[in-house]
């Protein structure tokens, strides 16, 4: 069955800014997809059923960068956006436009195969004891930042954390950290008056990014930076030093992002479900399956980069055009309740029928989070460390009173979390 095009349904709409899971749970009963715009004003097909999504996400007929559809029906208007937002074309052009998340078979696979090899499961694992410490240390500096007994465990927890591992996992001298911050409020969007541009903070963390490659090639260390400046020979293939900066660039900016929403959004939903809490806390083996509850229940990532199609296609009972644009909403499919009974609930002990991982959170298919084992260690520590630390934790205002931003309808997150210890 087909759906009615709404082209006045707008994902920067007040409807969406203000509660996009009922939102988008009405667009899921109504149909499989609404045509409305995207945040540049464009058309767009947005898919809220899990299998759409999947689809969409996994299909090759599906790509991210225009210039994947033949015969250059789709003008290519990346950078263009880019710049609309304050980012300089020096940097849109050759580090973001040209970013894994942007590009499709081959580029896309090459630079991923690159990149894992650097950013192995042996690797995180031996950050968890550096994790561990710098969590602790944030956890027990908590009560210095109370005022009237309430602290913000989104500025003093939350982003720090996977800001520290981060920046440890690259390479980024501890007297830098304090810059990185900085430029990553500026990057995710936090930025308070008087604080420096987006512009600003892109410019400075391509020239640190430079300058440190330039140092590691002088002196190498046992970081991200130096494992890449030597898989740049590795079976013939070849990191050009633009896509080098642009990885680390990447993870800088992005490596962090949904880990620090996920772990204030995560104990917001944990706080406000008091039975999934004290199910947590009696059984903390049970922290693998609550974070992909959480994942599924409150993913801090409400869509993908647009998808262009490349050839005339049904999907859903919606006919597409090649060089139409599709978008993947990805609460649509993690609560859409053909896949997951009682999909609104949140149930930190869901079991499945299938093994390997039902949400998708993480995306899915060739744009699988390339951090996800990061982020997923890293919550297994923080949800830990936070609920033995303070057993007495408690939310210092009514889930009315949260604070949710939506800057850009691709992240959703609280501006503030009030907690008492």
């Amino acid at each position: 069955m087909t759906t009615t095009p709404d082209t006045t349904f707008s994902l920067m709409g007040p409807e969406f800014q203000a509660d996009p899971y009922a939102t988008i749970a009405r667009l899921r009963e109504a149909g499989p997809a609404v045509k409305g715009t995207f945040i540049d004003g464009e058309p767009c097909w947005m898919f809220v059923r899990d299998a759409e999504v999947r689809t969409i996400l996994d299909d090759p007929r599906f790509v991210v960068n225009p210039a994947s559809v033949p015969g250059g029906a789709v003008p290519d208007r990346r950078v263009e956006g880019m710049v609309a937002i304050g980012i300089d074309e020096e940097i849109a052009r050759p580090y973001l436009s040209a970013s894994m998340a942007e590009l499709d078979s081959p580029g896309h696979p090459r630079l991923r195969k690159l990149a894992s090899r650097a950013f192995t499961a042996r690797r995180i694992a031996e950050l968890r004891p550096r994790m561990e410490q710098v969590t602790a240390r944030l956890l027990h500096a908590l009560p210095e930042y109370a005022e009237d007994g309430v602290v913000d465990l989104i500025e003093h927890f939350a982003h720090p954390l996977p800001l520290t591992v981060i920046c440890d996992l690259i390479g980024v001298p501890e007297a830098d950290r304090p810059l990185w911050l900085e430029w990553s409020h500026a990057a995710m969007w936090h930025v308070k008056p008087g604080a420096m541009t987006l512009a600003e903070a892109m410019r400075a963390m391509v020239a640190q990014i430079q300058e440190l490659i330039t140092e590691r090639r002088a002196a190498p260390a046992d970081d991200l930076i130096d494992a890449l400046i030597r898989v740049q020979d590795e079976d013939g293939d070849r990191l050009s030093d633009t896509e080098l900066v642009m990885l680390l660039l990447d993870l800088g900016v992005a490596g962090h992002e949904t880990t620090s929403y996920l772990i204030g959004t995560g104990t917001a939903a944990l706080l406000t479900h008091p039975d999934q809490l004290a199910l947590l806390r009696s059984d903390l083996s049970l922290l693998p399956k609550a974070i992909h509850e959480l994942m599924r229940w409150c993913t801090p990532v409400m869509l993908t980069r647009p998808r262009h199609v490349t050839v005339d296609l049904d999907l859903g009972g919606v006919p597409l055009a090649a060089g139409e644009r599709v978008m993947a909403i990805l609460p649509g499919a993690n609560r859409d309740p053909r896949r997951f009974p009682d999909a609104d609930r949140l149930d930190i002990t869901r079991t499945y029928e299938f093994r390997g991982e039902q949400h998708v959170g993480f995306s899915h298919g060739p744009h699988y989070c390339l951090g996800a084992g990061l982020a997923k260690e890293e919550g297994e520590v923080a949800f830990g460390a936070l609920l033995r630390k303070y057993p007495d934790l408690a939310l210092a205002v009514d889930e009315s009173e949260f604070e949710w931003q939506q800057p850009h309808p691709g992240m959703r997150r609280l501006a503030r979390l009030p907690l008492r210890l």
